[in-house]
Parts: C-alpha cells; sequence; structure tokens
C-alpha cells in the first residue's frame, strides 16, 4: 500500500507539470549536491560499515564521481534541453522540423550494492536533469549505505518528486508490478532477465546495466610493468567487486612469467609488510563463500588466503586454469585472477568471441595495428587499451553494456537522453497547401512524386 500510495502522489505531481521547467531541474540539482556534501561524512562510515571501503577509495569510486557527474550536467543542462531543428524533407516544405525532448514521467532506479552511493545518484542525476520523478530502491545488501540515502533523500525531496523503498525481494517484486514509465536496473544478468520480464507487462522501457566476464588482453610489447600495477589496482578496488572488473587475463605466453613477478613486486609496494587493512572486504558470507570456492582445486600462483571472519581475501593469481572450470564460467565478482595464456593473438580473439559479450574489455599493447585488430573483431560495452576500469570515470563517454552484459548506457549527456522521451515536432503553415499529395491521383502528380523522391543530393 505504501509504494502504490508513492507511485499515486508521484503520478499527480508530475501531472501538474512541476518538475519540467529548467528552474525547477536546476534547483533539484543543487539541492541534491549540497544534500551528498552534507551527508558525506555520514556516507563514508557507512560504507566502511558495508564494505570495509577506505576513505580515499570512497571518495574516488563512489561521491567524487557522483559530484562531478552532477556538476557536469547541471552546467550543460540548458543546452540538453532545448529543442534541435532540422532540415525539412521536400515532402514536408514549407514546415518547420525539430527534435524535442520531454520527461518519461515516474521512474524506478534499481541499484546494486557493490556501489550502493555511485550507482544510486548517477542514475538520479540523470533523471532528475531529464525531470522525471523517481523511485530508488537501494539494495538490502548493503544496509548502512542504504539507510543514509534514503535518510539524505527524505530531508531534501518531498516524497511525491523522489522516493526510496527499502527492503529485499518482495519489495522489488511489487515495484516491479507498478506501471513506471521507465526503469534503470544495475544488477545481475539473472535479475536483469526478471526485470525486463516484469517490464514487459506494461511496455515499460528499460536501461540494463548488467555485467559478465570481461577479459584482459597482455601482448608481448606491452610494458609488463604498468601492466601488473593497473590490473592489480582493477581487481583489488573494492575487492574485485565492480562489474567491469578485469574478470580473466589472456596473456600471451612468453610474457606470463613476467607478468606473474611483476605482480608481486605490486604487491609488496601496495601493501607493505602485508597489512591489508585499507582493502575492502567481501560484502557478505554467502558471497564470500561462492568466491572462495572457485578456487578450490586451481593451481595458485600467488595469494590464496582469506578470512571468513572478516570476509577478507588476498589478491589471488590462479594459473594453468581450465577453461570450462566454474571459475571461468561466472562473473568472479572478488580480487581473484585465473590466467590463460595464447601463442598468437587471433587465438586470444577467438577464445573472447566464443563466450557472451563481455561488458568490458582490456588490451594491453604498443602494437597500433593489433589494437585496431581487437577493436575491430571483439564486441565489448566499451573499455580500454592499456589501463583498465577508467574508461567509466567520464560524464564526456557513455557507459553501457551490449548482448548479455547489459542494454542502453547513460553518463553525462547520455544519461539526460536515456531518461528523456526525444519528440519529433513539425509546424506547418495554412499560408501554403502543396496539392501533390491529395486525391484525385493523376499521371502528372505521379511524374512530380518520382522526381521529389529520386532527387539527387
Amino acid at each position: 500500500m505504501e509504494i502504490k500510495e508513492i507511485m499515486k502522489k508521484q503520478t499527480e505531481f508530475f501531472n501538474s507539470g512541476m518538475t519540467r521547467s529548467y528552474a525547477f531541474r536546476k534547483s533539484m540539482l543543487d539541492k541534491l549536491k549540497d544534500g551528498i556534501e552534507a551527508y558525506e561524512g555520514r556516507f563514508f562510515s557507512a560504507l566502511e560499515e558495508d564494505l570495509h571501503k577506505h576513505r580515499n577509495e570512497a571518495y574516488m569510486t563512489e561521491i567524487g564521481i557522483a559530484l562531478d557527474e552532477l556538476h557536469y550536467c547541471r552546467n550543460r543542462l540548458r543546452g540538453w534541453m532545448r529543442d534541435r531543428y532540422t532540415i525539412p524533407a521536400i515532402a514536408q516544405l514549407p514546415a518547420i522540423c525539430s527534435m524535442s525532448p520531454e520527461p518519461y514521467g515516474k521512474v524506478l532506479i534499481v541499484s546494486p550494492w557493490n556501489y550502493p552511493v555511485l550507482l544510486t545518484l548517477e542514475p538520479l542525476i540523470g533523471a532528475i536533469a531529464a525531470g522525471n520523478c523517481a523511485v530508488i530502491k537501494p539494495s538490502a545488501y548493503t544496509p548502512a549505505a542504504s539507510q543514509v540515502i534514503a535518510d539524505m533523500i527524505a530531508e531534501i525531496f518531498p516524497e511525491k518528486y523522489v522516493a526510496v523503498v527499502q527492503g529485499g525481494r518482495e519489495e522489488n517484486k511489487t515495484l516491479f508490478e507498478q506501471d513506471f514509465d521507465y526503469i534503470f536496473f544495475t544488477g545481475s544478468v539473472a535479475v536483469g532477465r526478471t526485470v525486463m520480464e516484469a517490464a514487459s507487462a506494461h511496455l515499460t522501457p528499460v536501461t540494463l546495466e548488467l555485467g559478465g566476464k570481461s577479459p584482459v588482453i597482455i601482448d608481448e610489447t606491452a610494458d609488463i610493468e604498468v601492466a601488473a600495477k593497473r590490473i592489480a589496482f582493477g581487481k583489488i578496488v573494492n575487492a574485485g567487486q565492480t562489474c567491469v572488473e578485469p574478470d580473466y587475463l589472456l596473456i600471451q605466453e612468453s610474457v606470463r612469467d613476467e607478468f606473474i613477478s611483476a605482480f608481486k613486486d605490486v604487491m609488496k609496494k601496495f601493501f607493505p609488510d602485508g597489512d591489508y587493512l585499507d582493502m575492502a572486504r567481501i560484502v557478505n558470507d554467502k558471497h564470500f563463500k561462492r568466491v572462495t570456492g572457485l578456487m578450490e582445486g586451481q593451481n595458485i600462483a600467488y595469494g590464496g588466503n582469506s578470512d571468513p571472519e572478516t570476509r577478507f581475501i588476498e589478491p589471488t593469481l590462479l594459473i594453468d586454469v581450465d577453461p570450462e572450470s566454474p571459475v571461468m564460467q561466472e562473473e568472479i565478482f572478488g580480487p581473484i585472477l585465473p590466467i590463460l595464456t595464447y601463442e598468437r593473438l587471433g587465438e586470444a580473439i577467438t577464445f573472447v568471441n566464443s563466450r557472451p559479450k563481455p561488458l568490458a574489455l582490456y588490451f594491453f599493447s604498443s602494437d597500433r595495428s593489433a589494437q585496431k585488430v581487437v577493436k575491430d573483431c571483439c564486441s565489448f560495452g566499451g573499455g580500454c587499451f592499456n589501463d583498465v576500469i577508467m574508461h567509466l570515470a567520464s560524464s564526456r563517454m557513455p557507459f553501457g553494456g551490449v548482448g548479455a552484459s547489459g542494454m542502453g548506457s547513460y553518463h553525462g549527456k547520455k544519461s539526460f537522453e536515456t531518461f528523456s522521451h526525444t519528440r519529433s515536432i513539425m509546424k506547418n503553415t495554412a499560408l501554403i497547401d502543396v496539392p501533390l499529395r491529395y486525391m484525385p491521383y493523376d499521371d502528372l502528380s505521379y511524374k512530380l512524386l518520382r522526381l521529389i523522391f529520386n532527387k539527387k543530393m
């Protein structure tokens, strides 16, 4: 009943037209910015409680990115809201043609537990900028962060505009049964299928930000020391619980041992004296057991230690991995990196293409022609050459998956477009009325039609 009452209030508020003006949207983005800054300390504490995130990591990967996205959207909002004019077709003359963005209405944002602050606020920024009302459903797996989000939203926005619904599967089920105008979901592939199925009942458009096994490829021309440092960062940040983490490594056989040695040196620099205090932890016991279970029976080249009491898993390299083993069948979402080798780049490309399209792909190489081959031959949501993860840290580029790794994209202007419907509008005049389209038809009108539609331009 609470959810249905929220839906009723938001329907009435959106239909009032209040959310549509530039002044309203800008003021709401300003309120959100002030709220994030005021609650920053509580966010730090919540992320430390839920995921053992260090303050630096929490700001770098969540709060800082959210604020940067907010500033970017706020400063460009007026231009994004303007109608865009286009040249009319000959058949439309003397009309004026334009494309006009309008908000969808009531949107549902379902966010995950791995980056509970960023992946709630970032789509919300887009929804507000586009002029929508929003219902937010944060994850039950990170209760401290979810509560801070709920407290902040309740303080700065009325429920009829933005509301937070907490809970688990039952609340999710009830929300998915509602007639939203748009659904934005971030989470697993399995739940993404459920969301899409539920959305089909109301023909609700969706954005699905999912995941998958994102490969990283290294060839013999790469700077191995740099590759080891950046890949280690990608596996360590948030304890590997990142949708675009390097999930497995395909490395040219001639440089495998050099990479393993470089990775070990990086670990000594990142964690002097083996002190992993600043590293995040696995979110709960269920996921801890799942991730540690993936190491069973594997050949461990580095790491492998874990502590069930603190849900800590040491950064780990696995070698001589069977491509059919469990660790290669599901997204790891932990600080474990399986290593497979290849002799020729084509073998690595064939391996990647034999599996579902990944959310991200990373390639370390100084050979530009090889970079072009990988880009042209592999399909993936986004990625980096000679780096990992960092492609998503920009409001100037869209982020999203392809195939099983997702549907739709967001960030910056793309977020505004995702939460907007673009209307095509033609404005004609009654002063001139071209008779060609009207009956009765004759041979002359037919010849003129052929001339118009077969023009060379």
